[in-house]
């Protein structure tokens, strides 16, 4: 499940039912969120950190937002929607310059988190009433862009040497070459390869140690005994595997996220090889705290996933229509294969047993004839691509026009990633 994942997330459903289509259709709460399904059933619910939702006001599911960040202005990133044809994104070539040791708004910001959330936690120790039922959403901004690690944590990679080992397809897929074209990482030479990859770990140990912090507390405060802990991240990144950088595709690489979990019910120890979405986390948080997910939603609860046997044949979806995407890119993984399918452009297939580095796309092979039919039936019993990417492309359409047009949409740009609070977007 990808971005516009903070609607889905919130909602767990598909991002082709609700419409949030990529980073300037923001969730608002127009459909209920697991957050509002806990207020209703008595709990307190709240946040603190990134949301990235349309602002701090909307009834999304959270008693309080605790230093939140949402999109810029309400609005977010319109230059994502323009969609036919893609439009150059010059502020992609920002993602090679501001790399390094140091300090950024985001790192700041994510020390404020982890502050916030310890004293959350404390917080709720010191209350006398300690069978109210709480749930509370910590959300980091790291490792994204910009790629600056506090020097501390930088310094644990800088002499590695990390490099990328998977090289640009060749001939590569029409779909990438439209979005190299729109997101052009002409700039990462060797050199600033080797430091960003060394920020974009130094950036992960970095959420490690604040996690750490967090989880401490939840333990010194007696709390961990009574607590289900869900760790999970919406997307990952291709950190220059295939020239490519961000997380705009399905690889695995950018499509892969962690979910961890740990708490009471929770089998220790267990790695559970079942495909899971980020669909699954709304039943998860509604079954945790005694109410019944709705039958008609995609998603399962990850305690009873964690529970049960493997399913290696558990049909695992995705779907992506933001920006450098020519057309919608929709993926199916089930059975050891991984199904891409690009609306209006030849299908991808990765045997993942056998290639797990996903090199060698065998969808033009006839030995794959049957392979591809399962799969495009498994995503058509879904969705049906053609349509939801005409929908897309419409509703976006329409956005862009509110917004101007094209042309000025084009010409304001874009800012990279949402600042954090205090911080401005700087438009280019």
């Amino acid at each position: 499940m990808k971005r516009r994942g903070a609607a889905s997330f919130a909602t767990g459903e598909y991002v082709h039912r609700i419409g949030n289509w990529d980073n300037a259709f923001p969730y608002y709460g127009e459909l209920p969120s697991w957050g509002n399904a806990l207020q209703h059933a008595g709990h307190r619910v709240d946040s603190i950190g990134k949301l990235h939702y349309r602002n701090p006001t909307d009834p999304v599911g959270f008693d309080v937002q605790e230093i939140p960040l949402h999109v810029v202005n309400g609005v977010g990133d319109v230059l994502g929607a323009v969609r036919e044809p893609l439009p150059v994104r010059s502020k992609t070539r920002d993602m090679a310059e501001k790399i390094g040791p140091g300090e950024s708004g985001y790192t700041r910001y994510d020390r404020d988190i982890r502050d916030a959330a310890v004293k959350w936690l404390e917080d709720r120790a010191q209350e006398k009433d300690q069978s109210k039922p709480w749930t509370v959403f910590v959300s980091m901004v790291a490792p994204h862009f910009p790629l600056i690690a506090p020097e501390e944590f930088y310094n644990l990679y800088g002499d590695s040497g990390l490099m990328p080992t998977k090289p640009v397809p060749e001939p590569d897929h029409p779909w990438f070459e439209a979005q190299r074209a729109c997101m052009p990482y002409d700039n990462f030479t060797a050199e600033k390869t080797r430091i960003a990859l060394a920020s974009y770990y130094g950036l992960v140990s970095f959420v490690d140690d604040n996690l750490g912090s967090i989880l401490d507390t939840l333990e010194a405060t007696g709390l961990d005994g009574q607590t289900r802990v869900i760790y999970l991240s919406d997307h990952g990144d291709n950190v220059g595997e295939r020239g490519l950088w961000g997380k705009s595709n399905m690889f695995e690489e950018s499509v892969g996220v962690p979910a961890i979990l740990a708490g009471p019910g929770i089998p220790q120890g267990r790695v559970c090889e079942t495909g899971v979405n980020l669909t699954d986390v709304h039943p998860t948080i509604l079954q945790s705290v005694g109410l019944k997910p709705s039958p008609i939603k995609p998603g399962r609860s990850l305690v009873d996933i964690a529970n049960e046997a493997d399913d290696a044949n558990r049909v695992i979806f995705s779907e992506y229509h933001a920006m450098g995407a020519m057309s919608g890119a929709f993926m199916i993984r089930k059975g050891g294969y991984k199904y891409v399918h690009y609306a209006g452009l030849p299908p991808q297939l990765f045997n993942l047993e056998e290639d797990p580095q996903e090199l060698l796309d065998i969808a033009n092979r006839a030995s794959s004839v049957a392979t591809l039919n399962e799969l495009e039936t498994e995503l058509r019993k879904i969705c049906s691509p053609e349509e939801v990417d005409r929908k897309a492309k419409a509703d976006q359409a329409t956005l862009v026009e509110r917004h101007g047009g094209r042309e000025a949409v084009v010409a304001r740009g874009s800012f990279g990633g949402t600042p954090a609070p205090g911080d401005q977007a700087s438009f280019g």
